[in-house]
Parts: structure tokens; sequence; C-alpha cells
């Protein structure tokens, strides 16, 4: 069977859920070797095309969620009541854990969905509605100097994305987040003891 033999084919299956399909062959950073574990491991690490634009991660709803909020923003106009996710690539969040350091190649997602309420059969409450923004932050010192990048995919819609400028969400990360550019004082499963 090649280069995408069984193993490769048991790996994209274990990987990649209904809706997701593998990355093209060949794209650096993704599956399509022929040992599982390795496989495993980089098709959670950050991927990009040929231009170098980073490719949206692909089944990171499978990751660790580390995190959720309701309306917490970094502006004073305050971010309403979106609720946002945040989901770490598996092998950064056992090596944060290990060492308190993100290792090169972590990738977190930040999902925001919007608050919905009033649905049947439901009477109180809000809930997760339309996914109305999907960024992604990547720590890649071979691609990135100052170690951290953040990308928006708009609504998730995006294939592609390429780095904010430094100013726009670096800054705010270095100056603010409580360890290496990760505001992990916002997420339990990362600040908090087992």
């Amino acid at each position: 069977m090649g280069p995408r033999g069984p193993l490769a084919l048991l790996a994209a299956v274990l990987l990649y859920g209904p809706g997701d399909e593998p990355p093209p062959a060949g794209v650096k950073g993704t599956a399509g070797g022929g040992v599982v574990a390795a496989a495993a491991s980089s098709a959670t690490a950050p991927a990009y095309d040929g231009a170098g634009a980073l490719l949206r991660p692909r089944g990171y709803r499978r990751w660790v969620f580390v995190g959720a909020s309701l309306g917490l923003s970094y502006s004073e106009g305050g971010g309403g009541d979106q609720f946002h996710h945040v989901y770490l690539r598996p092998e950064s969040y056992d090596a944060f854990r290990r060492t308190g350091r993100f290792p090169e190649k972590t990738v977190l997602v930040l999902e925001l969905h919007e608050a919905a309420e009033k649905v049947a059969p439901s009477r109180h409450g809000r809930f997760e509605g339309k996914r109305v923004a999907l960024e992604v932050a990547v720590k890649d010192r071979e691609r990135f100097p100052d170690g951290w990048a953040y990308f928006s995919f708009g609504d998730g819609s995006r294939r592609t994305a390429t780095a904010f400028p430094r100013t726009d969400c670096f800054n705010c990360h270095r100056q603010h987040a409580k360890s290496d550019n990760v505001f992990v004082q916002f997420y339990p499963v990362l600040r908090d003891p087992d």
C-alpha cells in the first residue's frame, strides 16, 4: 500500500473524526508516516501550507480541554456574552504538567461561541450557540523569532491564516500571561494541581 499503508490509515482513523480529513500528504507537521505514535504526535503539531500560512488545526476538540470562560475580554468594551473554549495539544499539556513550560510546537485553540438561550426545551440558562471565531496560538521558534505567534481563522471556516503583527497579541500575552505567554490563570486544568 506504499507510504500511506495500513498503519498510516489506522492513524488517520484514530486521529480524525467525522468531517475531519487528514491534511494532504507532504504538508509539514502532519501525519503520513508509518508509526502510529509518531503520526499522532505530528498530527497535532502546527502545519503550514507552501506559502507559510498556518493550516487550521484538525480534530482539536479531541485535545485537552483546559478551560472555558463567559464574556472574558482584554478590552475596555467587554467581550459580550460569548463562550470561550480553549483546547491544548495533548503533548504540550503533558510537558507543561511535568515542567511548568510549554514546549516547542505547542498549539492552543480558542473557540468563541455566541451565547444562545430560550431554545426548546430549555427555559433558563445559556448554552454555546453558533461559533463566531476560531483563534490559535502557536509556539514555533523555527518560524517566529519571538517564539509565539497568534492567528485568526475568522469564524472557523478559513483553511489558512497568517500571524497577527507582533503588536496585536504578542505584547499583551508577554506582559500579562501567567506562564510562557499563556493565560494559565484562566485555565484551571493548567493552573490548579491535580
